[in-house]
C-alpha cells in the first residue's frame, strides 16, 4: 500500500512529505541526508527549542509584530508539544549539518503545521503561519541553538541535583548506621591504618556534594542568554525590545532564573560555558566512578575477596556459575561514567572547532551534554535505590582483616620509633601473627600500655596512640 504524501517546496525544489507528518520539506531533507545513528533529539533539547519558539511568539504578540491570533496558535501548538504530544515528529538525527539548522527547522515546521490546523488550515499549506516568517521570526539557528543548549541544561538541573543529593544522603544515612564498624584502611591497595566504615561512606557523601556544587556553579554561566543575536550576534532583523522580553517570557515559561546576555556576539562565538559545564559533569563522573569501584572492591568475594560489605542482589550474576551474584549496579555506574568522560572529550573538541562568529558543532555539543546529564542522573538514582540503601556491613570480616593489618605497627612508632615499629610489622607478616600478640610476646611495651596504644577505635580519630605523653625511648 502506497503511503499518502503531500508535495512541499523549498529553495532546492520539491519533495513528497508523508501526508500525516507535522514536519515538512526541510525536515525531510535532513532525514534523507543524515541517516547516521538513528538517534533522535533528546526530549530536553526539543523542550528547550520549543520554549524559545513559544517565548518568541509571546514577545512578538506583545510588541505587535505578530498578529495575536497567529501568536496564540503557535503558543498553543508549543504547549501541546511541551505537554508530551507530537514527540514522534522530531525526527532529525543527532548527527546533522552544522549549527543545528535542521533541528531548528524541524521545530519550526511542526509548530507551524500544528498552528495552522488549530486555525482551521491544513498541514503543508504554511498559511497563515509560516515556519520561517512567523515561528522563526527574529531568530536564527545561530542564536536559537546555543540558547536551547543553555535552557536544556538548566531545565534538567533540578532533577539532576536531586538525584545526587539523594545519593549523598543515602551514603550519610549508611555512614551513621556503620559508624561503629572498624575496618582496615587501605592505601596502594595495601594495609593501612584503621578507619570506620561510616567515615568512608560519609566521605563519599562529601565528595558527591562537592562535585555537585561545582556542576551548579558552572551552570550559573548558562543563565546568560544570547537570544536576539540573530545571524552573527549583532541582532539584525531583531527589535531592540526583543532580547529582554524573550528573557521575561522564557523565565515565566520555564521557571528558571535567566539573564539577558551582555555580549551576544561573544555568547554566539564561544561554547566555553557549555564546555565548562560538561567538564564539571566529567569531574563528578570521575568521583562517582571511583566510589562505584570502591563498592565493588569492598564487596569482592564473598570467599576469596575483601567481603567487608554486602550489596543487594539484583540479578543472577552468571549464566554458568550457579549462585553467583555480581555488583551489577556499580558495574553499570562505572560504564555510565566512562561514557560521560567520552562525551566530554567530544564536547571539548567540538567547542574548540568553532570558527569566527559561530560554532557549527553545536548539535553534537547539545546531545552530549544533555546525554551526560541524563545518564548520570539516572545512574545515581538507581545506585541509591538498588545498592546504597540496602547495603550491609560484614562486621565480622571487617574485624578479621583489621586485626591482621600489618599497618597497626604505625601506632607503636611514637613509643618505640619508626625503625623498631617497621621491624615489628615485617615480623608480623613473616610469622603470620597479629601485631597485638607479637607486641605482648616480645614485650615491646609494658602490659598496661598495650591496649591503650593499640586501641583501634582511637586510631580512627586525630591524636597520638597511647596519649601525647608517649615518646621514643632513647634506650
Amino acid at each position: 500500500m502506497t503511503e499518502k504524501t503531500r508535495t512541499e517546496k523549498d529553495p532546492l525544489g520539491t519533495l513528497d512529505v508523508p501526508a500525516d507528518a507535522l514536519y515538512g520539506v526541510q525536515t525531510l531533507r535532513a532525514v534523507q541526508n543524515f541517516p547516521i545513528s538513528g538517534l533522535r533529539p533528546l526530549p530536553a533539547f526539543v523542550d528547550a527549542t520549543v520554549q524559545i519558539k513559544r517565548a518568541a511568539a509571546l514577545t512578538h504578540k506583545e510588541t505587535g509584530r505578530l498578529e495575536a491570533r497567529l501568536a496564540d496558535a503557535i503558543v498553543q501548538a508549543a504547549d501541546e508539544v511541551l505537554g508530551g504530544r507530537h514527540r514522534e515528529q522530531f525526527v532529525v538525527d543527532v548527527y546533522q549539518a552544522g549549527a543545528g539548522t535542521s533541528h531548528n527547522m524541524n521545530c519550526n515546521e511542526v509548530l507551524a503545521n500544528r498552528a495552522n490546523e488549530i486555525l482551521g488550515g491544513t498541514r503543508g499549506s504554511y498559511s497563515p503561519v509560516h515556519p520561517n516568517d512567523h515561528v522563526n521570526m527574529a531568530q536564527s539557528t545561530n542564536d536559537v541553538i546555543p540558547t536551547a543548549i543553555r535552557l536544556g541544561c538548566l531545565m534538567e538541573l533540578a532533577s539532576f541535583e536531586k538525584s545526587f543529593e539523594d545519593l549523598a544522603t543515602a551514603f550519610e544515612t549508611k555512614g551513621e548506621e556503620f559508624d561503629d564498624v572498624l575496618k582496615s584502611g587501605r592505601t596502594h591497595l595495601q594495609d593501612a591504618m584503621p578507619i570506620r566504615l561510616g567515615q568512608e561512606l560519609n566521605a563519599y557523601a562529601g565528595t558527591l556534594r562537592r562535585g555537585l556544587q561545582r556542576v551548579v556553579d558552572a551552570a550559573d554561566y548558562l543563565r546568560d542568554l544570547g537570544i536576539g543575536g540573530s545571524a552573527v550576534g549583532t541582532g539584525v532583523n531583531v527589535e531592540p525590545a526583543y532580547p529582554k522580553l524573550m528573557v521575561k517570557h522564557l523565565q515565566a515559561g520555564t521557571g528558571l532564573k535567566l539573564r539577558e546576555g551582555k555580549d551576544r556576539v561573544q555568547l554566539m562565538q564561544s561554547m566555553g560555558d557549555a564546555a565548562g559545564f560538561s567538564a564539571q559533569l566529567r569531574v563528578l563522573a570521575l568521583d562517582l566512578s571511583k566510589i562505584a569501584s570502591d563498592l565493588r572492591l569492598m564487596a569482592s568475594g564473598p570467599r576469596t575477596g575483601i567481603d567487608e560489605i554486602r550489596l543487594p542482589a539484583v540479578q543472577p550474576g552468571s549464566s554458568i556459575m550457579p549462585g553467583k551474584v555480581n555488583p551489577s549496579i556499580p558495574e553499570m555506574v562505572n560504564q555510565v561514567c566512562f561514557q560521560v568522560i567520552g562525551n566530554d572529550a567530544c564536547v571539548s573538541a567540538a567547542a574548540e572547532h568553532g570558527q569566527l562568529e559561530l560554532n557549527v558543532m553545536m548539535p553534537v555539543i547539545a546531545h552530549n551534554v544533555l546525554f551526560s546529564m541524563m545518564i548520570l542522573r539516572n545512574s545515581a538514582r538507581v545506585l541509591t535505590d538498588k545498592t546504597v540503601k540496602g547495603m550491609e556491613a560484614n562486621r565480622e570480616q571487617c574485624e578479621y582483616w583489621l586485626e591482621r593489618s600489618a599497618a597497626l605497627a604505625t601506632a607503636l612508632a611514637p613509643q618505640i620509633g619508626y625503625a623498631r615499629a617497621a621491624e615489628i610489622s615485617k615480623q608480623s607478616v613473616k610469622e603470620n601473627v597479629l601485631i597485638r600478640d607479637l607486641v605482648k610476646r616480645e614485650k615491646v611495651l609494658p602490659p598496661q600500655e598495650i591496649d591503650e596504644v593499640l586501641d583501634l577505635r582511637k586510631m580512627t580519630e586525630i591524636g597520638v596512640p597511647g596519649g601525647s605523653h608517649g615518646g621514643v625511648s632513647s634506650g
